[in-house]
This record gives C-alpha cells, structure tokens and sequence, in this order.
C-alpha cells in the first residue's frame, strides 16, 4: 500500500497544481535552462558550499524532472511508482538519520534552481525545514537598468561581504541602507558575531511580520525590517518582547501598506475644501493657544529658502494674532542633528510643526510615528506618507513664464540657468524654463549650470556662448546685497533685473494652521485615506512672479495673459507633448510624470550630472530625494 506520507504529500502537490492552473500558469517547476533562453549571461561564479534557505529554491536546472513536482515542490507521480518509493526511503532516512549530502543547485537573481538533489528538497520542504546545504552556482546576467537587475548587482556586492542570502529587497539602495541601519560601514566585511546577531533579529522579526499579515503587503520582510530600524534602533531590539515588537510593528503598519507604491498618494493641486467644524469643536479648540514651530535647516541670514519660509510665520503669526504662538528653530550647523531639534519643538509645547528642506524628511517621518498626537508636515515633493503629510509649490509655472520673458530678451538666442541640485522638481523647473523660451524664441538655447557641481563654472558658459539673459538663484540672501537673481541681463557690467519667481509659504501655512484651529486640518493618510502631498501653484497664490516695470509693453502684457490663463488652470506649460534631447516624446499628464521628470528637453544644452561630478554635501541631499536611482558601489 502507499505510504500515507507519500499520499499526503501526493495532496499538497495536486493541490497546489490546480491551483497554479487556475490562475493560468504551469502547474509545474519553473526550469532555469527555460528562463535563460532570451537571457544573455556574462559569467558563472562558483559560490562553493552554501546554506540556502528553501523558500528561495524555485525550480530546477534542467526541464527533465520539472514535470514530477508541483510549483511548491511537492510531488506529482503516482504513488505506487519507483519514484514514489525512493521519495518515502528519503523521508523515512532523513527522519531517523539526517540526509548531509549537498545538492547541487544555480543561483539566478537570488532564486535557487536545483541540478541534482530534487527529492531531497522535496522531502526537507515537506518537513518544513528552514534550509538545505549546496554546492551553488551563480548565473550573472547582464547590466541593465532594469529594477531588478540593479537591486540584484546590488545584491552581489552584498553577499560578497556579508555572505548573508536569506534577505531581498525590492528597491535599489536598500542593502547599502541595512547596512548603515545595522551599524556596518558601507563596503566593510561582516564579522560572524554581526552575521549571527543580524540572523537571530531578522528571523524574529521576519516571523512576527508574517504572523501579522505582512506576506499581503507586496514588500519583502527585509524591505519592513529597513523601514522600522529607520524609526527604531537595531541595538534595542532584544531588549523587547514579542509582544512589544508587535506593537512598534503595528505603529508602522499603514506605512508599510504603501511602501512601495507611492502612486496611492493624493497630490492636491489646491488647497482642500473641508466642512467647518462643530461649534462646540471651535469652542474647545480655541481655549488653549496654538503652539507652531517652523524648523530650519539653515540660518535665516545666510539662506534665502529659509528667509522665505519666516516671511510665511510672520504672515500666519499676523493672521492669527493671539491664538497662536509661533516659534522659529535652526538645525546647529556644526551639530546637525535634525530630529533632536524637532523633538525639542515637540517637548516645548508645538503641536504643529513644519519641517522646512527635504534633507529634514526622515527625521520627521520618525517623529510624526512616534508622536501621532503630533501633527508635522515636512516641505518636500519627493515621496508622500500615510503618517507623514508633505507640501511643495509648483515652482514650474513661473519658471515658464520666466522662460518667456528671457526668450524674448536673449539678443544672442542663448540664455544661461543655474540650477541648485537634481532633485525631484528641479528638472520641472529646468524644462518648463526652456519650453518658455522657446515658444517666443525658436532659436533659443539654455545652456544648463549646476551650482551643486564640482566644477561649475557659469562665468565660462557666459564668454563662450556670448549670454547676456541669465535665470539665477530665486532669491537674494538677507545677509547679501546684490542684484544676481532672479532673471537678470547684464550689460557692458550693469545688472538689468528682469523678473522673479516668488514663494508666498504664508498662502499654506495660513491655510494649515486655519484647518488646525477650526477643527478640520486632516494629517496625511487620516481616515484610512490615501497619503497626501499638497502641491500648490499659482492658482493659490503660493507661488507668483514679479516683473520689472521697465520690460517691454508687448512683453509684460504676453506675460500677463499666460500667467492669467495658468492661474485660471486654461494654460498648462506641459499641456503639449514635448521631447527630449535625444528626440523621444514626452506626454506629462499627471502630477506623477511632472514631478519625477528624469530628462531635459531638446533646446536644454546640458546635462544631468552623475554622483561623482556632484559636491559632498549635495550628495547627502540626493540619497533623500535624487531624481532617479544612485548607482551603488557594487553595479558597473
């Protein structure tokens, strides 16, 4: 008779087959000789003796044995058959004796493909064991810039030093960033006291993150363990019961819903319509002052971006009069330790609190978890959180305009722009700025300086291209009195001011700090929403353009209808698909397409810098809010 844990097995493989061929695919092994066929490989390395963990073990080499296993490796012959038999003498002896003989297996992105030692998978998996020594190969494919090929050659450089294989993400970056998070310099090699500490957390971890649900939530269990060790420490985590680390778990847990889907964001072109509030709410809401904290990275002398967001606090502060307070702090430049600031605001009474830079985002993110009671908002356009609620303006609007007005000043056709870092929203400035010129100017040229570059040097680009029209920095520096910026001409060394974009941060922070007093403020991701990031424009008033009185009549009056008809939203500066330098069209009909922009269109004369071409202290900004994906150290 067969043997009933053959038949058991037997039921789990049809069971599983079934259900693969209901949802249309191969009710059998994937063969990895199959899947390489439109594959071009570079090279095979031999990783020699190695513990692979089952649940990575995904089919076989060869398709000659993939048709007598179910996809989870159960198997399908009959069970009065010889290979019914040597699978129970198998069980039967791994069972008494313990089976040590090492299959032989390929690694290809991480997933493992077995060349001999079918049935011994087969029998560990059905006892449900964590691992199965192997003699291991790895396929390495070729570089593309594919997700997964870059977090897989991402993933290499990372084993070679930790020679841990138990972990994936799912987004580039994130194994040079668990390595931080876990104490471990970037490129150092892993100790084994390290490797076997970070091996008892992670399976602690990854077995309280299953039992909660997370295998639902389309993120791997390393992808969660990186975002929570970003809230709390990796030092502490033994010193917790399961049940506390349940709880932190749970705290992150709308986060981790959305973490790898920033499309669920709201973007708010505008600001929100809400329903006032009960009067009894206002009634109960106004007894006690308001305490508002606005947190600068830079000082206000020396910062123009942080001088336009005190002009907002003084804007709101003259609103609101007595019923709030409104308190100004400044991240110590020789101790930037961001989020102690921002705690110091919280200890000091502010329940409202905007964080005014991107590189403040973290920092904030942890805050905003741990103090839900708490509400913070942080000024950055660059990813958007369910617990976190983000605002930035549309800059690109008056840039378009700006654009307009510099293409019809160029005598030479040729204009030059300075621009700050390659950030997300910047190359929307840069493109919309050009889009501008050339709609008024058909041969004009913005030939592209980046101040974050190592070697900037606007001064050549100006003698070399003959450029009189220059867009600079958006505002001049308190501290400062000069007149380079904002769109200027120079003339035989006099400087012609021709127009400025302008940010009005009192539009918003008076809008927020109204919804808070009335009751009727919603934080980012309330009410199981989606994350929201308000993102403003002229329309609002948040972002606006001055002009000089001297341009020319025909000019300021074509300046005046598009700005009319941008405010009234008739006029889109991206409404028309446009192309890029190398001629491919681009069509920007969503919030989305425009923000993450990761090209300069076709009269732009420049390019988008790579890391090693950018300043050290613009790098620590990019690995916040970079317009793309940073190559590692470990891709070509």
């Amino acid at each position: 008779s067969a043997d009933p844990e053959y038949q058991k097995a037997l039921k789990m493989g049809e069971k599983a087959s079934k259900e693969a061929t209901a949802k249309g695919e191969s009710p059998y092994l994937p063969a990895l000789d199959e899947i390489l066929r439109d594959v071009r490989v570079v090279r095979e390395e031999n990783l020699g003796l190695v513990d692979i963990p089952l649940d990575q073990i995904v089919g076989t080499k060869t398709s000659g044995r993939k048709n007598a296993f179910a996809r989870n490796f159960m198997p399908l012959i009959s069970p009065r058959s010889e290979f019914a038999m040597k699978w129970t003498n198998l069980l039967q002896y791994q069972t008494s004796e313990g089976v040590t003989d090492p299959i032989i297996a390929y690694e290809y992105r991480n997933q493992f493909y077995v060349l001999e030692g079918n049935k011994r998978v087969s029998v560990f998996k059905y006892l449900h064991a964590y691992s199965i020594e192997g003699m291991v190969t790895r396929i390495v494919p070729e570089w593309t810039e594919d997700t997964e090929t870059r977090v897989f050659y991402e993933f290499m450089g990372f084993y070679s030093r930790s020679r841990i294989n138990y972990i994936w993400f799912t987004r580039e970056g994130r194994f040079t960033a668990l390595s931080k998070a876990c104490g471990i310099e970037p490129g150092a090699e892993w100790t084994d006291e390290q490797r076997q500490m970070f091996s008892l957390r992670y399976s602690r971890f990854r077995g309280l993150f299953q039992e909660m649900g997370g295998g639902k939530l389309g993120i791997t269990a390393a992808d969660a363990l990186l975002f929570y060790l970003g809230i709390y420490p990796y030092g502490e985590m033994d010193e917790k019961s399961d049940a506390g680390l349940k709880e932190e778990i749970s705290h992150i847990w709308k986060e981790l819903s959305v973490l790898n889907r920033q499309e669920a964001a709201d973007v708010a072109m505008e600001p929100e319509k809400t329903a006032p509030a009960h009067l009894l709410d206002r009634i109960f809401a106004s007894k006690n002052t308001l305490k508002v904290g606005f947190i600068h990275e830079k000082s206000l002398e020396w910062s123009a971006w942080t001088y336009s967001h005190e002009l907002g606090r003084m804007h709101t502060a003259d609103v609101f009069g007595d019923q709030i307070e409104t308190v100004s702090y400044y991240v110590d430049p020789a101790c930037p330790d961001m989020e102690s600031v921002i705690r110091q605001a919280i200890e000091e009474g502010c329940t409202l609190i905007f964080t005014t830079t991107e590189r403040m985002l973290e920092p904030s993110l942890k805050l905003a978890i741990l103090y839900p009671d708490i509400d913070i908002l942080n000024c950055s356009i660059t990813r958007s959180y369910m617990t976190l609620r983000t605002y930035y303006g549309r800059m690109y609007e008056a840039k378009f305009l700006c654009g307009m007005i510099a293409g019809a000043m160029a005598r030479s056709g040729g204009i030059l722009y300075t621009a700050d870092c390659p950030i997300y929203g910047e190359l929307a400035n840069i493109n919309a700025f050009a889009l501008g010129a050339l709609c008024v100017n058909p041969e004009a040229k913005v030939y592209l300086n980046w101040e974050s570059a190592k070697d900037a040097d606007p001064g050549r680009l100006i003698r070399e291209h003959g450029i009189s029209v220059v867009s600079g920095l958006d505002m001049v520096r308190p501290a400062q009195s000069r007149r380079y910026y904002g769109l200027y001409q120079t003339d035989g060394g006099r400087v012609r001011n021709l127009a400025a974009p302008i940010w009005n941060w009192g539009k918003f922070y008076e809008k927020v700090t109204g919804q808070v007093l009335n009751g009727t403020f919603r934080a980012a991701g309330n009410d199981n929403r989606n994350a929201r990031t308000d993102w403003w424009g002229m329309s609002t008033g948040l972002v606006e353009l001055i002009m000089a009185r001297d341009l020319p009549a025909g000019v300021r009056r074509l300046v005046k209808l598009v700005r009319s008809q941008i405010r009234q939203e008739t006029f889109l500066p991206f409404g028309e698909p446009c192309a890029d330098q190398e001629g491919k069209m681009h069509t920007l009909d969503t919030a989305a397409s425009i923000i993450e922009m990761d090209f300069l269109v076709k009269n732009v004369v420049g390019h988008i810098p790579e890391d090693d071409e950018l300043t050290e202290d613009t790098l620590s900004l990019l690995a916040v809010s970079g317009i793309r994906n940073r190559k590692s150290e470990d891709v070509p």
